[in-house]
């Protein structure tokens, strides 16, 4: 089932879902560890998860194949990343053609068709090779939104695309505010059908750029992105390099113990409990929450269990 239609029927359900995202390994023993840690996680019923695509397409390979295992062996709705980077046409169309494909009998007395399994990408313009400027490559795509209005041209409405969205946008001045949104609205008008966003930890800025989307007529479902507090030097990496406002009231709480790795992720995941309630509470339709997993087990469940699990039970009847 395509990603969208598992959040419209969540949606019409009423019920709080999540995801999770991984990044593929470099090594046979890595990818294989991660497998055994997607199948023991997929107990926490996520509703789909989706594979990171590497700067310059190095791991893409290993990306394609993790995608064929989760959706086809392990059973579980997958999204494969997809970016401009270093990538030519040629190479978007074999990245595509390599997603899980199945066949079909449609009646005894006529010939086999071909079907492919249904199929989510999310498209990106990705960011350059470490130590390099970005630039497209020759026969490639500038932007994420010329991704996506080539994967639409090419495959009609087989693949259900998501695209990015950036929550820290609403900090900027007016003027490149609104730019950056209708950036968004485009890539969304060129046929995308939902919407992942980049890690934040200011619920108030999410829920002022949720408004301001659906202002713009942006109508597609958006998943916000969570990203899990580990250790105090990743957490910092993590926010610089995604250049995130980070709240006073998280930096009060984590850096006293900033050389204590198990107490800031004790604190850590109360405060990423904490946000998930708060999106969850906020009246702005949302009930998805897309955790950036870096390959790890103890945030994600630990979040879940003390975030969404306990927003479920207080919104239950019992």
């Amino acid at each position: 089932m395509k990603i969208s239609k598992k959040i419209e029927q969540a949606a019409k359900e009423d019920r709080v879902w999540w995801s999770f995202e991984y990044f593929p390994p470099r090594t046979a023993q890595g990818l294989q560890n991660l497998l055994d840690r997607i199948e023991r996680m997929r107990a926490l019923g996520p509703e789909f998860i989706d594979i990171t695509w590497n700067a310059g397409g190095r791991t893409s390979e290993l990306t394609a194949e993790l995608v064929k295992t989760c959706q086809k062996l392990i059973g579980i709705e997958t999204c494969m990343h997809l970016t401009c980077t270093g990538m030519p046409k040629e190479k978007v169309d074999i990245a595509l053609r390599l997603q899980p494909r199945e066949r079909v009998l449609t009646c005894p007395s006529r010939r086999k068709q071909s079907r492919r399994a249904a199929a989510n990408v999310l498209a990106l313009r990705g960011d350059p090779p470490v130590g390099k400027e970005w630039e497209p490559v020759e026969n490639g795509f500038r932007y994420g939104v010329d991704l996506v209005r080539y994967i639409r041209a090419q495959y009609g409405d087989y693949f259900d695309i998501s695209v990015a969205g950036y929550p820290q946008t609403q900090r900027l001045p007016p003027e490149e505010r609104a730019r950056e949104m209708q950036y968004l609205k485009e890539k969304v008008d060129a046929g995308a059908n939902f919407i992942f966003t980049q890690m934040f930890y200011d619920v108030d800025m999410f829920v002022e750029w949720v408004k301001a989307a659906r202002a713009a007529g942006i109508t597609v479902p958006i998943v916000p992105g969570i990203m899990p507090i580990q250790t105090w030097n990743g957490f910092q990496k993590a926010t610089t390099l995604a250049k995130i406002t980070v709240p006073q009231a998280f930096l009060d709480e984590l850096e006293p113990h900033k050389n204590n790795d198990e107490k800031v992720r004790e604190i850590g995941t109360k405060l990423v409990a904490d946000l998930c309630r708060r999106i969850l509470a906020a009246d702005i339709g949302i009930k998805g929450l897309h955790f950036y997993t870096m390959n790890l087990e103890k945030g994600c469940p630990s979040s879940l269990e003390t975030g969404a699990y306990l927003a479920l039970l207080e919104d239950s009847p019992c």
